[in-house]
This record gives structure tokens, C-alpha cells and sequence, in this order.
């Protein structure tokens, strides 16, 4: 095997690549070019090894895999950790005897039996006559489809949600939300009254609003949320931050629905506690209750007759 690989110049004027964002291209070029790549286009790569090699945690891995899986360029088998690179075999020529046999000793070692029947696929595709006679290659032809299928499907599942809650988050959530059937009615219902209640109490929905209502809406129900807005609202501070502020100290408690406030309230006042920062009713101070306890005679106005009855008394001082 070369220790180098070709990138041919049009690479940067290829129609696909010209949509890519710069991280992909990045990353297409790091799937051609690692010290992993074989002569097949296919090779052992675990995803560990890309995240040392290209500086990306494992997320951002497992994003631009499914990424260039859903764009059909690569196919990338978790069991083995092999990837194939579906085009690789139509730039790389295999018409010389001495690379048909590289690729046939290669194919050989390969672990994914299905990787190795979508290659002897693509050959056939492109012309390339391998001997496949000694290459064990999946008995069942319907387990690859079985596999890449359900994949494809999973995939476009994602993809629906999040296009749903990119436009829901640009206040275009009525009219999605007919034409997303991969997200469930109960799910849509939820965020809908979540955005209502929030225009009737708060204010509009931007972009910002609109996501950060998404996650809300993941974390707890509805009646908490309008709790939250209740008491927000009660305070003459009904905005986003004080309401998150007010979320946040319930996330920390473990509060996810009204039952579960309720509870936390009664655990604090059995234990003699003022309850939080957002409780409604205030406890009274100590000197409150002291002035409650007094006679209040002693601060009303004296009459005038008790006004003059003083005056002598003063005069009798004098004398």
C-alpha cells in the first residue's frame, strides 16, 4: 500500500463538495487521506481513532458519520468499525493486475461481510472483474439491505425532528406540524400550549425563545411551566431569564412536574422551613408579630379634652 493517496484538483469544484460546510470537507478529505485508507476503500477505523487524528470529540464523530452515510458517500459498520467509501473504487483505478490482487488479498481481511458484498456491488457497477471465489461474502442478500435500511430510516427520522424544531423555532410551528408524522401528536400538543401560554404571559417567540421552549418542554410538564410563570408573574418580574431562573432551582431539586413541587413544599414546611426564593406567601418577621400583639390604643390620637388635661399638668410643674 502507497504511503501517500492523489486528491485530484477538481475535488474543489465538485458539485458535492461545493455544499459542503468546511468541516465536512475536512472531514471528506481526512476519510481519503488517513493512514488507515486501504487500496478497496475499505478499512478498519474506530471512531477513537479519528477523534485523536482529526481533534473532534466523539459527537461531532458520530455527527459526520451519519452525515456522510445520509449524504450515501460512506458506510460505516459500528460491529467491525470499518468504513467503506462508496466511490472510492470509481477514482482509484483497478484495472492492473498487480492492484486486483492487493484488493483481493485485502478483501479477504475484511470483517464486515456485508461492507464486502456492497463493494463486489460497486465493482460490478464500474466494470472491475475481482475474484470474489475465495472472499466470504454475506449468504443472506437481504442483510446488508436489512441493516443499511434501518439505518437510512432512523436517520431520516432525526433529520424530520430537527427540521421540525428548526422551523417551530421560527414561529412556524402550526404549519409544521401537520406535515411531521415522525414526531407524535402528544409531543406537537405539548409544545404548542408551551408557546401559547408563553405569547399570552411573556411576550413573542424569537428563534432563541422558540429553542430554548423545546428543551423546557422535554424537561417538565405543562403545569409546572405555568407555575413557573404564575409566580414569575406574581414577583412583577414575568420575563425568559427570571422564568429559567426559577426552572433552573427546580431542575437542581429534582422538580419535574407540579406533584413533585408539591411535595418539596410540604417536606420544607414539616421541617419548619421557609419555602425557596419563589414562594408567594412571605413569613412575617419577628417584630411583625410583636406590634400585632399590642394595643393599638397606644397610637391612636389624643382627644382634646385629654390634650388640655395635659396642659395643666405641665402649668402645675411650672408653679
Amino acid at each position: 500500500m502507497a504511503i501517500y493517496r492523489h486528491i485530484h484538483i477538481d475535488y474543489w469544484q465538485d458539485g458535492f463538495v461545493l455544499d459542503l460546510t468546511p468541516e465536512e470537507k475536512y472531514f471528506y478529505i481526512y476519510l481519503m487521506t488517513n493512514s488507515k485508507t486501504s487500496q478497496s476503500g475499505i478499512y478498519e477505523l474506530p471512531k477513537r481513532i479519528i477523534e485523536t487524528e482529526t481533534g473532534y470529540n466523539r459527537e461531532t464523530v458520530e455527527k459526520l458519520i451519519d452525515r456522510f452515510e445520509g449524504y450515501k458517500k460512506i458506510v460505516y459498520c459500528d460491529e467491525t468499525k470499518e468504513i467503506f467509501l462508496k466511490n472510492w473504487i470509481k477514482h482509484n483505478k483497478a484495472n492492473s493486475p498487480k492492484v486486483k490482487k492487493c484488493i483481493e488479498k485485502e478483501i479477504g481481511n475484511i470483517k464486515s461481510s456485508f461492507l464486502v458484498e456492497l463493494f463486489l456491488n460497486e465493482c460490478n457497477k464500474h466494470g472491475y472483474s475481482i475474484d470474489s471465489l475465495s472472499i466470504p461474502v454475506a449468504e443472506d442478500e437481504s442483510s446488508f439491505k436489512k441493516h443499511y435500511g434501518e439505518k437510512e430510516k432512523e436517520k431520516q427520522k432525526e433529520e424530520e425532528k430537527e427540521k421540525y424544531k428548526e422551523k417551530d423555532a421560527s414561529l412556524n410551528l402550526n404549519s409544521q406540524s401537520e406535515s411531521c408524522d415522525d414526531v407524535s401528536s402528544e409531543y406537537v400538543g405539548d409544545i404548542k400550549k408551551f408557546k401559547v401560554l408563553y405569547e399570552q404571559n411573556v411576550g413573542l417567540i424569537n428563534p432563541i425563545v422558540g429553542e430554548w421552549l423545546f428543551e423546557v418542554c422535554e424537561s417538565i410538564d405543562y403545569e409546572l411551566f405555568k407555575r413557573a410563570i404564575e409566580i414569575a408573574t406574581d414577583k412583577g418580574k414575568c420575563n425568559k431569564g427570571y422564568i429559567n431562573g426559577i426552572l433552573k432551582q427546580w431542575n437542581d431539586n429534582n422538580i419535574k412536574c407540579l406533584s413533585d413541587l408539591k411535595a418539596y413544599e410540604v417536606a420544607f414546611k414539616n421541617r419548619g422551613d421557609s419555602y425557596g426564593r419563589y414562594k408567594n406567601e412571605h413569613t412575617k418577621s419577628k417584630y411583625a408579630k410583636v406590634f400585632e400583639n399590642e394595643d393599638e390604643g397606644l397610637y391612636r390620637k389624643p382627644t382634646d379634652e385629654e390634650v388640655r388635661e395635659f396642659k395643666r399638668e405641665l402649668e402645675s410643674f411650672k408653679e
